[in-house]
């Protein structure tokens, strides 16, 4: 009788867990800077911390519509572009930063350009306008005096754009990518060079965000979404062959070969992202927006005060 209790009073205490677990559908891309949040996942860090977390892997330039449509509460993506998707309507709210770009995304050219500025009038494959590979071409080509008129823009992801460079597609002069698929033009010399990246340009940072609504209903949620990512780091500190593992499975690369892409970034802890919202983030999303309305991606601003929440990060 004492067993069968026990075994009852288990079994409602597991219940209990289970249904105080907040489903959370969240959009993200296999990029190498939100490994992390799919370690969150796939080493229970989540599911520890009360969330049932399902993770939609949605181009970026497809993401807020998804936010849109109810589909997905949650997303990580680059500063500037949630000032694209606020200043179209699509009401987002940044709550932690997850990376900074060190040399992880880059503009990749065939032999014979030898600086941005003899782009002008060739061909570069670029995610669609909105997007941190358009952005930093954007950004890459106004640092040298020129404008994504000066060009012409071809629309592929960072993954096909790399593979287009590296097979020598005939009407294609260059390419805005990133890692992990950097790091294959890297490998392959003969086929192009990386022209400049986040080293030569630092503009490239990820950043979390949800739904107002998602936040207003579930602030609990959203302050254990935050520190799952943040217990992510800790685990890749503490066991980092384990996590590269994991991290690398999820975008078919080895433990080892997804620790050589990791290098080109930085994972930003607790410290680091009450650093960054305390004034960087604020001057950063200032001067995006105002090369988001020079590019004709916003036609206006949204309200800058309401672009992020930092109460989670406490």
């Amino acid at each position: 009788m004492k067993k069968l209790l026990a075994l009852s009073v288990v079994a409602v205490a597991c219940a209990t867990a289970h249904a105080q677990e907040t489903k959370l559908t969240f959009a993200m891309s296999g990029w190498t800077g939100f490994a992390p949040l799919t370690l969150a996942k796939e080493a229970g860090i989540f599911k520890k911390n009360g969330l049932d977390v399902t993770i939609k892997k949605i181009p970026q330039k497809d993401r807020h519509l998804a936010i849109a449509s109810g589909d997905v509460q949650c997303a990580a993506t680059t500063v500037e572009t949630w000032i694209a998707w606020n200043a179209n309507g699509v009401a987002t709210t940044q709550i932690f930063q997850l990376d900074k770009s060190y040399g992880a995304d880059g503009m990749v050219v065939k032999s014979g350009i030898s600086k941005i500025s003899d782009l002008k009038g060739k061909t570069i494959a670029a995610s669609a306008p909105g997007t941190s590979p358009y952005f930093a071409l954007a950004w890459f080509l106004k640092k040298n005096g020129m404008t994504p008129k000066d060009v012409k823009i071809v629309n592929l992801e960072p993954q096909a754009a790399a593979n287009a460079i590296i097979a020598g597609v005939a009407d294609l002069d260059a390419a805005m990518t990133y890692e992990p698929y950097l790091s294959a033009v890297r490998a392959k010399p003969e086929a192009g060079k990386i022209m400049a990246t986040t080293l030569d340009y630092p503009m490239v940072m990820d950043t979390v965000g949800c739904t107002p609504k998602f936040l207003t209903d579930n602030p609990k949620a959203a302050k254990a979404l935050a520190d799952s990512y943040f217990e992510a780091l800790e685990m890749i500190q503490k066991d980092p062959k384990k996590s590269f593992e994991i991290m690398g499975a999820d975008v078919k690369q080895t433990g080892e070969a997804f620790e050589g892409s990791q290098k080109f970034l930085r994972w930003q802890d607790r410290a680091a992202n009450q650093k960054f919202f305390a004034g960087e983030h604020a001057a950063f999303s200032k001067e995006a927006a105002d090369l988001l309305m020079e590019a004709g991606i916003i036609k206006s601003l949204p309200d800058m005060a309401k672009l992020a929440d930092t109460r989670f990060l406490k």
